[in-house]
């Protein structure tokens, strides 16, 4: 199956995502949020980073219940705060 690339909107969203996750992190350690949302650091710094810009629902869950962020309050704030399209042509 071939993925089809993202667009800019997409990766830029995704960088977003990574910053909100990151700040609810705060202080708390990458190795103790990856450990309580099961999944390995390496994927919570990729996605903290933008790297993994469309991560999972499930994956984004695990790592807003591991911070203290309510799906609801991660929504309002990517509403809130999310990079518009440029309109270049």
């Amino acid at each position: 199956m071939v993925r089809v690339p993202l667009n800019q909107h997409e990766r830029d969203r995704g960088e977003h995502l990574g910053r909100i996750l990151r700040e609810a992190r705060g202080t708390r350690s990458m190795i103790e949020v990856a450990a309580c949302s099961g999944i390995s650091v390496e994927t919570l710094r990729k996605i903290e980073k933008g790297r993994i810009p469309t991560p999972a629902f499930f994956t984004v869950a695990a790592i807003a219940e591991a911070v203290g962020l309510s799906l609801d309050a991660l929504r309002d704030t990517l509403a809130e705060q999310e990079p518009r399209p440029s309109l270049t042509a």
